[in-house]
């Protein structure tokens, strides 16, 4: 397992050891989100929702612990046409109520069947989404120990309201992990749209005009007639992108949005203890995304590469707490910087 990490870092993990009918990379992305996992421990929640701007709410579902002031909080944001139903954040949420954490599984906006509490759609640069449900949860719920996790889109967002924070972080912030994080949108939009992941693009892009159509009949008066039902439905992720979401929020172009909106800009201004996740062999987002200066020279993120896992799935040979290996090692990540352990130092590899 290539990596690194402070003499600080020790986490009670073994190295990854991918499920033996699982090696292939497509395989294991696939069971990965597959609805075939039960979760007996995670307990009701309960729906909330945030304001973050004078016409935006997003909806979480949040499971507290008797007392939630006196416990720390791991918000989860889930990646691009995720939900607070995505298979992993059942799994953390459940993972880390268990270990005595309140759990808030958040969607990003418009999404989980939210559609009706914003006019607008969602994009990977809507930082301030989630900077807003940090400071609420900080300031109007008094908690004082957070945690954000967010996985692949959601990854990038993590990263990028952690770097926007910089020298001002609120002191309620205490880390951050992303698994799998899209820091350079560019390079996953050219990843997925590549002919080996056909089938990936054709089931996003298939999901987010089915998404652009319903939020079109919901706030028609608020979409420009180029964008009428008529319209050619994109045949790629960039083609999306560069019809709807850049003019959509204002940007030039695909290029201009992907530029503009990825967390590679900020992660150099990372000032909390923060954790990457990301296979080798990920299917979408490239590992050598992860080896930029602005990343490796950050002594506060530490870099956990497998060999193997797929995008977002790392599910394990072992049966038991660490068969969904990731949910497993971020809340060992998080359970430390609760502790109050010290930031992550030095260039030392993560043990294979």
């Amino acid at each position: 397992m290539e990596g690194r990490r402070g003499e600080d870092l020790q986490f009670p993990l073994n190295a990854f050891e991918p499920h033996p009918l699982l090696r292939s990379p497509d395989l294991m992305t696939v069971a990965g989100t597959l609805k075939w996992r039960r979760y007996p421990d995670l307990p009701p929640g309960e729906p909330r929702r945030f304001r973050v701007d004078h016409e935006t709410e997003v909806l979480a579902i949040c499971h507290w612990q008797p007392e939630p002031r006196i416990h720390p909080t791991i918000v989860i944001l889930h990646g691009l046409e995720g939900s607070v139903n995505s298979s992993y954040m059942r799994g953390i949420a459940e993972k880390a109520v268990r270990s005595g954490f309140n759990a808030v599984r958040l969607n990003q906006r418009g999404c989980g069947e939210s559609e009706h509490l914003t006019p607008t759609l969602y994009h990977s640069g809507l930082s301030q989404d989630l900077r807003s449900v940090v400071l609420e949860l900080s300031e109007r719920d008094a908690l004082s120990e957070i945690i954000v996790c967010g996985y692949s889109m959601g990854g990038n967002l993590a990263l990028k309201m952690a770097g926007e924070f910089g020298d001002r972080t609120p002191a309620a912030l205490r880390g951050v992990v992303a698994v799998a994080p899209a820091i350079i949108l560019n390079d996953a939009a050219n990843a997925i749209d590549s002919p080996r992941n056909f089938l990936y693009r054709r089931h996003f892009v298939r999901e987010l005009e089915a998404r652009y159509r319903r939020k079109a009949q919901l706030f028609a008066q608020l979409f420009p007639e180029r964008y009428a039902s008529d319209r050619r439905p994109a045949r790629t992720l960039r083609e999306f992108d560069d019809a709807v979401t850049a003019p959509t929020f204002g940007f030039a172009d695909a290029d201009d949005y992907y530029r503009r909106c990825s967390a590679i800009n900020v992660v150099s201004r990372i000032n909390v203890p923060t954790l990457i996740i990301a296979a080798q062999d990920d299917t979408f987002i490239p590992v050598t995304t992860f080896r930029h200066p602005d990343v490796t020279s950050n002594p506060n993120i530490a870099l956990i590469t497998p060999a193997h896992g797929g995008h977002c799935a790392f599910i394990s040979r072992f049966s038991g707490p660490y068969r969904f290996w990731a949910e497993a090692v971020v809340v060992d990540f998080c359970r430390r910087q609760v502790a109050g352990r010290p930031c992550p130092r030095g260039d030392v590899p993560i043990h294979s």
